[in-house]
């Protein structure tokens, strides 16, 4: 029982993307700033980037979200994809139709298209990522040769236990609907389901179950062997969208070069930081910041990564103070003009390659 769905104003979030905002060049942002204005979690979300269909159920979006106030009696739920929600700062309770998750950084949410909620802060304020998926919901990726258990295991995602709300009076439902956003006028709380079964339900997953397999060898391997959750395109080897994290590990390759290699690869990869540091940008790379390395653009450490990581003894060594994170998607991430033009981009990103040498001459005899 509810009113009709009426467009309700909401500036920076996009559901349609094209190349006109999205150069080749890598880009790098900040942390995005706090509304200077009360502004709950939908509110506060800015589109950045994002690729494929909504209507033809593939791609995905990357979104940020700042929020200083708790929703009140108001609700959401998204008809276009599944929420992954990572939190940077500030812990988040979200009630859904299934149930309360109580989510801080570290840990990770996901709601599936179509599941109501409501989210309140748990601290004064909050932001993060968000991963919209219109693909194929996320999954475990397959783990071929590492045998039954490694990554992410399956006993660590958690759901919640039953709960509902018998609420009467006036309620107001947001609703993201092709791209846009809508809502609607209720005189109950949506969150009146008082019984569910199935496996069709919103979790949660903390990182640092997370069974990180590495190199003990040579070599920096591949970050598919990073990936929490995997939402599979129609091509073998690529995905609609990966989940990867870069978690505390041990290092212990000998003969070889530790940071990731400078490379370019098909995947395009937007980067974000939970907290401490990144091994191969340990400057201008913050927590709650982000990179954005599409198709085929060259990447890898800075100059001051890689002058510490070429001249550092190769010996044992854990990555304690780190939690980073990638959205990878075979398809390009394509900007809005809101991310391109955000306050927040560092103009100067490219800068951080300039001290690079050429380390090979040819020599004539």
């Amino acid at each position: 029982m509810h009113d009709e769905f009426v467009p309700a104003a909401h500036a920076l979030l996009a559901g349609t993307f094209d190349a006109a905002h999205t150069p080749p060049t890598q880009m790098r942002w900040d942390a995005i700033p706090y509304p200077d204005k009360p502004c709950h979690f939908i509110d506060g979300l800015i589109t950045l980037a994002g690729n494929g269909a909504i209507a033809l159920q593939m791609g995905a979006a990357i979104h940020l979200y700042a929020a200083t106030r708790s929703m009140d009696k108001e609700y959401f739920y998204n008809a276009d994809g599944d929420f992954l929600i990572v939190p940077q700062e500030g812990a988040l309770r979200f009630k859904t139709e299934f149930g309360v998750l109580d989510v801080s950084p570290g840990e990770i949410a996901v709601i599936q298209r179509g599941i109501k909620f409501q989210v309140l802060l748990l601290q004064e304020k909050a932001r993060g990522y968000i991963c919209e998926n219109f693909g194929l919901p996320f999954r475990l990726p397959d783990l071929g040769v590492i045998g039954a258990n490694g990554l992410a295991n399956p006993r660590d995602f958690q759901t919640p236990v039953a709960a509902f709300e018998d609420q009467a009076g006036a309620h107001t439902l947001l609703v993201k609907f092709q791209g846009r956003l809508w809502q609607t006028a209720l005189l109950h709380s949506p969150l009146d389901v008082v019984a569910w079964h199935g496996n069709y339900a919103p979790y949660k997953y903390d990182l640092a179950r997370f069974n990180t397999l590495n190199t003990v060898s040579f070599d920096h391997a591949d970050p598919s062997i990073f990936t929490v959750l995997t939402s599979p395109s129609a091509y073998p080897g690529t995905a609609n969208v990966d989940f990867v994290i870069f978690p505390p590990r041990w290092m212990v390759a000998d003969d070889t070069f530790r940071a990731p290699y400078f490379h370019r690869n098909i995947m395009s990869e937007y980067m974000g930081l939970i907290y401490g540091s990144y091994d191969a940008k340990e400057s201008g790379f913050m927590p709650g910041g982000g990179s954005l390395h599409n198709c085929m653009s060259a990447h890898g450490p800075d100059e001051k990564a890689y002058q510490k990581a070429i001249s550092t003894p190769l010996k044992p060594k854990y990555y304690s103070n780190t939690l980073a994170f990638m959205f990878e998607s075979r398809q390009v991430w394509q900007l809005t003009s809101a991310a391109l033009q955000a306050p927040f981009r560092q103009r100067d990103y490219l800068a951080c390659w300039k001290g690079l040498t050429a380390n090979f001459k040819a020599t004539v005899t």
